[in-house]
């Protein structure tokens, strides 16, 4: 590669135009190198390659000049702490997590407000004072590590938990006395994808070996192997359980049923579908049974019960069934269904719970919770209070009580307490917040995308609204690794519509709204059904006379990144602001960073045949930008601890766009610092990012919010 002119590269100056109220901008002269693959003999040049590696100086210098354009483009907007100031003021609300019991005591979290990581909190009975337990917040100065395990071993001794640093997929492994109080000495380390779960004085989990320095956040992830960690040993005493050499690219996760007869090992090559192995654990030298070797479906494991393993599947059943599978006898020909598959919903998840089966469906995207006997006899749905999304019912066999939170976007959070026996809902707890949410109303609709596929799409608007034409609307959208969209709750949507907006989220294929066809109906050589999807979607709001393409936001993030990349190179006319979010936007090479090899179930890989090559070279976001296309205004998301989705894809699409775009709309990138792919991030921190992505698109349509 070219030798990088470090002064070339950042000199940059910000300019406002005198003439109008339209800023015009200087990006960082991004330096090119020489670097082309090719691809079954098709040249491709990449000549930002150096910006994937996040830990060089010269990348270091990079973010800092575009962060620097950013934020005083976005530092001279009037609004901007004023926008700030409302989304803290409505933040500012105390909610909860439902209870749940583990080791004898229940346990719950609790936020009262602007805490920058929710507070743990025990009680012995429901009706005793609860006593704070663990507090996150403690554990950083500024809120960016985060509590991201929480595990309580069965006789109710220790609490094992992880935390994450910055926002990173990496966890560290800790322990707890419970009783006392005390952090023990345990410390594990380089631990990913991994559960802690407890078998007799210590528990499993799964980890991969210690990374090469630099390569912490961008190193392929391999070779993950399981251990079993005794409290009160030092983590290189620990027990190697499982590996397996001759495929370091699967990943292991390890599980213990609730009567510690077995060890159950899900094993993965992508983010679709699992090998199942199973061991007793009644005896030292029991064999490991691998009941299940393809990884051609998904098969997870609920629980063992009288000499079965009950396990939800896809299966044979695309929108997935419960089945049980003799340990004595676990060939496919001795399965046995439990719960059938239904013919029109999606069996999401199931609980055991006080000698009854919940099973939550999702019926056109949204919420319905079946009750079975435990001879999977149906015996009634637990009434719910109106269309929304549910989650919750955890406990054990022996519990007669259980807990469910209920949600939908304009109903906030409740909690019910569930009499399994009587089927009775009792009111626990209700989220209060200073909004006048029952002014706003949800509608489902279902729209026609290209090849007449009907698409299901959640509208959110104030009540009343004028189908005008005139209404700022923003449109989310994923499309992908079998993810639904359902509606939920979310204070940060408040700001946009009582300033008049519309949200709106569509149900693109690609996710798990109708079972495994719709997942793969988005997937491979089928991915530019997503697109479409989304496309239709964008359509449908201004041939309905919500908005107009000078009002009409786009966002998402991760895949959904992707699909705002993909979407504004094919369509860019249809939208007047765009955040890809920390999306993957070089889909040749995205396999060949931390676990990205595990989205080729979804994608396929540009090595794996010509066809495919091509058929990600056509919708590659960054290698399909033209100069040429009015594109909307743009504000690509990132941040400098995303080991899921490298910042890398992020650096090299906006240089990309910089480079090549002839207009005066601004693309921009905000990176953030100390953060990750979005999980754990503090409070602070989330209230900054969307005030800025408010305050870029009030400016960029003109639109002076009411505060």
């Amino acid at each position: 590669m070219k030798h990088l002119n470090l002064i070339s590269l950042f000199a940059l100056l910000l300019l406002f135009s005198c003439e109008t109220a339209q800023k015009q901008f200087n990006y960082p002269e991004t330096p090119k190198g020489d670097v082309v693959d090719n691809y079954f003999g098709t040249d491709v040049a990449d000549p930002y390659r150096w910006l994937e590696d996040d830990r060089s100086e010269e990348t270091a210098q990079w973010v800092k000049a575009e962060n620097q354009v950013t934020f005083s483009y976005l530092e001279s907007i009037p609004f901007r702490e004023k926008i700030k100031n409302r989304l803290t003021e409505i933040w500012n609300y105390p909610r909860r997590s439902a209870p749940w019991k583990e080791g004898g005591m229940y346990f719950f979290s609790k936020n009262d407000g602007l805490q920058n990581q929710s507070v743990y909190y025990m009680q012995k009975t429901l009706d005793d004072e609860p006593v704070l337990f663990m507090d996150p917040n403690k554990l950083s100065e500024d809120g960016t590590v985060a509590l991201a395990n929480f595990s309580v071993s069965d006789d109710g001794k220790y609490l094992g938990y992880g935390t994450s640093t910055g926002g990173s997929d990496w966890r560290e492994f800790y322990v707890k006395d419970i009783a006392t109080g005390e952090k023990l000495n345990d410390h594990l380390k380089w631990i990913k994808f991994s559960g802690i779960s407890w078998y007799k004085d210590g528990f499993f989990y799964s980890r991969y070996p210690t990374p090469e320095e630099g390569d912490e956040f961008k190193g392929q992830n391999s070779n993950s192997k399981i251990y079993y960690h005794k409290v009160g040993t030092t983590q290189d005493e620990d027990q190697l359980i499982y590996e397996d050499t001759e495929h370091p690219d699967w990943g292991f996760y390890a599980g213990v049923t609730d009567d510690e007869k077995y060890m159950i090992i899900s094993v993965t090559e992508s983010t679709s579908g699992n090998a199942l192995y199973f061991k007793s654990l009644e005896s030292s030298d029991s064999e490991l049974n691998k009941a299940i070797e393809t990884f051609d479906k998904d098969y997870n494991v609920i629980d063992h019960y009288d000499g079965s393993l009950w396990v939800m599947t896809n299966d044979e059943a695309p929108k997935y069934k419960v089945i049980k599978i003799d340990v004595n006898k676990p060939g496919k020909e001795n399965w046995t269904d439990l719960i059938p598959e239904d013919d029109k919903n999606v069996l999401q998840s199931i609980s055991v719970v006080g000698g009854k089966i919940f099973a939550n469906y999702q019926q056109d995207a949204h919420s319905i919770v079946k009750v079975y006997s435990m001879n999977g006899e149906y015996l009634y749905d637990v009434e719910l209070p109106s269309i929304g999304t549910v989650s919750g019912f955890s406990g054990k066999k022996e519990d007669n009580i259980t807990f469910y939170t209920f949600s939908s976007y304009t109903y906030p959070s409740v909690i019910y307490k569930y009499d399994i026996e009587k089927n009775i809902s009792e009111l626990y707890h209700k989220t209060e917040i200073d909004f006048a949410i029952d002014q706003y109303e949800t509608k489902q609709i279902f729209y026609e995308s290209k090849d007449g596929t009907q698409i299901p799409m959640f509208i959110v608007h104030k009540k009343g609204l004028e189908l005008n034409g005139k209404n700022p609307t923003w449109l989310y959208g994923y499309g992908g690794f079998n993810v639904s969209l359902n509606p939920r709750f979310d204070i940060r949507r408040l700001v946009w519509l009582e300033n008049g907006g519309v949200f709106a989220v569509a149900n693109l294929r690609g996710g798990g709204e109708y079972g495994e066809e719709w997942h793969q109906a988005g997937t491979l050589m089928n991915k530019q059904n997503v697109f479409d999807d989304f496309i239709a979607a964008g359509h449908y709001l201004v041939d309905q006379g919500y908005t107009n393409p000078e009002l009409l936001a786009a966002q998402g993030g991760s895949n959904g990144g992707l699909l705002i990349g993909a979407v504004i190179n094919q369509a860019p006319e249809l939208f007047r602001v765009a955040y890809p979010q920390v999306g993957v936007m070089d889909m040749l090479r995205y396999q060949k960073f931390t676990i990205g090899r595990y989205w080729a179930t979804d994608y396929g890989t540009s090595e794996d045949n010509k066809e495919m090559f091509e058929y990600l070279y056509n919708y590659s976001p960054v290698h399909n930008i033209d100069g040429n296309l009015k594109y909307p205004s743009v504000m690509v998301t990132t941040a400098d601890h995303d080991d899921r989705v490298v910042p890398a894809h992020s650096f090299k699409y906006i240089a990309t766009l910089q480079a090549a775009y002839k207009g005066n709309r601004p693309v921009l990138i905000r990176i953030e610092t100390d953060a990750g792919h979005g999980a754990g991030k503090p409070t602070s921190k989330t209230i900054e990012e969307w005030t800025d992505l408010y305050t870029f698109a009030f400016d960029q349509m003109s639109i002076n919010p009411v505060y």
